[in-house]
């Protein structure tokens, strides 16, 4: 539920109408705070007290953690709705790869470049993995030391160090440095003690591990009383029908009943839950729908993590928001004065098809892509934005009249009627009615230039 002016104001100290905060009155500020458009140290004269009591009521429901620096820094958490579509996701969970120290030296250089090089292009955006994920297997620190620095050197991508031994993820963190911001995996109600003083002086992100959700409560509280408030939740299960019972009423408990000490991102281990690699991304797929923030793969295959990526980008994308491409004209395989003029959609499905066919087929085209405003060809002439008047007015804005020579400008088939309407838009124009499908190009465009 969100906070109200009136709440905020009761909070304020005695009105006296400075208007040092900037503001004519105090309600007036309260109003302003509740909305996040002013900063609560505006007022001078409110209590440390009071103030944190009000960034406590005004902190998201779902703690934001940024884990990593720099370009490849992964933030999570901070999400507002229970459903994609009731709103929408802001920040997509991270795949990690799980790096043990007990593993041959090249299989760690394979995992770590994996992580940090590999990537796919779907519909114009860049998928990749996100983190590497640091095991200490053998419980030496030394040789846990050794795996840390040895691939922090080689990746830029955030990390995150396992050990069940204090002492040795600590060691671990020193041969990482605090300065990468690692997520340090994990603080129990065994190792709580040991591990406190080291992780207040860190100021790293720390993931909370339990036996069960009830048993997560009593830990993030008492680390949030000593100051440490950038956790992410482990409720210990690797039962996958019980896991995802506990994401979902963990992201309930925070969002329906804001239920604070269960308010962070949650960690999912799909590695430990599997043997066989398809399960295994079954399983991952699962926690992509519920709700994990980190994910956590025992190896990066092609095969398997693109599968993954994409589903990703599908949940993660803003339902409110269509995927369009710029609107201009694009050049396909080299063309020249000769090619003929493709006309479709700035849907991002909808040009990286017709773009794709059309590059498949080794011949030159220029590919007009009006505004549409994101919507498919069928969506986009129902509405008025894909009509003769619109794509003919595009057309002559676009500079293509002095790029071509003969002048064929080929619509796609579902919109056939609109030929004559072009028509009159484009006087010494020729016409076509492409296929109504884009792979209907790979036999419509050698037959066209043929005929040319």
């Amino acid at each position: 539920m969100a906070v109200k002016g009136t709440d905020l104001v009761k909070l304020m100290p005695k009105r006296t109408g400075c208007k040092e905060c900037g503001f004519p009155t105090c309600f007036a500020f309260a109003m302003k705070l509740a909305t996040g458009g002013v900063d609560v140290d505006a007022c001078p004269y409110l209590s440390e007290e009071a103030k944190e009591k009000i960034r406590d009521m005004l902190a998201p429901p779902i703690r934001p953690v940024t884990i990593g620096t720099g370009d490849r820094a992964l933030l999570i958490g901070e999400e507002e709705v229970v459903y994609r579509h009731e709103k929408t996701f802001f920040h997509q969970p991270g795949f990690a790869i799980l790096i043990k120290d007990t593993e041959e030296d090249g299989e760690v250089e394979r995992k770590a470049k994996a992580a940090e090089e590999m990537s796919f292009i779907r519909i114009g955006r860049t998928l990749r993995p996100d983190m590497v994920a640091l095991m200490s297997e053998a419980k030496d620190g030394g040789n846990f030391a050794s795996l840390v620095e040895r691939v922090a050197g080689m990746v830029t991508v955030p990390i995150i160090l396992m050990a069940d031994d204090p002492e040795v993820l600590l060691q671990g963190l020193e041969a990482c440095g605090a300065d990468r911001r690692p997520l340090l995996y994990a603080v129990t109600k065994e190792n709580i003690d040991a591990l406190l003083p080291k992780l207040k002086e860190a100021g790293v992100p720390v993931a909370v591990k339990a036996s069960s959700v009830e048993e997560l409560v009593p830990l993030t509280e008492r680390l949030k009383e000593e100051g440490i408030q950038d956790l992410v939740l482990d409720s210990g299960t690797r039962k996958l029908w019980e896991a995802i019972r506990d994401q979902i009423l963990i992201r309930r408990a925070a969002l329906k009943q804001e239920f604070k000490p269960l308010g962070y991102p949650t960690i999912a281990f799909p590695c430990f839950m599997a043997d066989d690699p398809k399960r295994e991304v079954t399983i991952a797929a699962a926690f992509l729908n519920r709700y994990a923030g980190i994910i956590v793969l025992s190896d990066f295959k092609e095969e398997y993590l693109y599968p993954l990526l994409t589903q990703r980008m599908n949940i993660y994308s803003d339902p409110r928001v269509p995927m369009t491409v710029e609107a201009k004209v694009y050049e396909i395989n080299g063309p020249d004065e000769n090619a003929p003029v493709l006309v479709t959609t700035n849907f991002a499905l909808t040009y990286f098809a017709v773009a794709s066919e059309t590059e498949a087929t080794k011949i030159p085209a220029f590919l007009a892509v009006p505004d549409t405003e994101g919507l498919c060809v069928l969506a986009a002439w129902s509405t008025g934005k894909f009509g003769g008047e619109a794509i003919g007015e595009f057309i002559k804005k676009s500079g293509i009249e002095e790029k071509v020579k003969k002048k064929v400008v080929v619509i796609p088939g579902l919109v056939a009627r609109i030929m004559g309407e072009l028509e009159d838009e484009l006087p010494g124009w020729k016409v076509v009615v492409g296929p109504r499908d884009a792979t209907g190009l790979s036999s419509f465009l050698p037959e066209l230039a043929q005929k040319a």
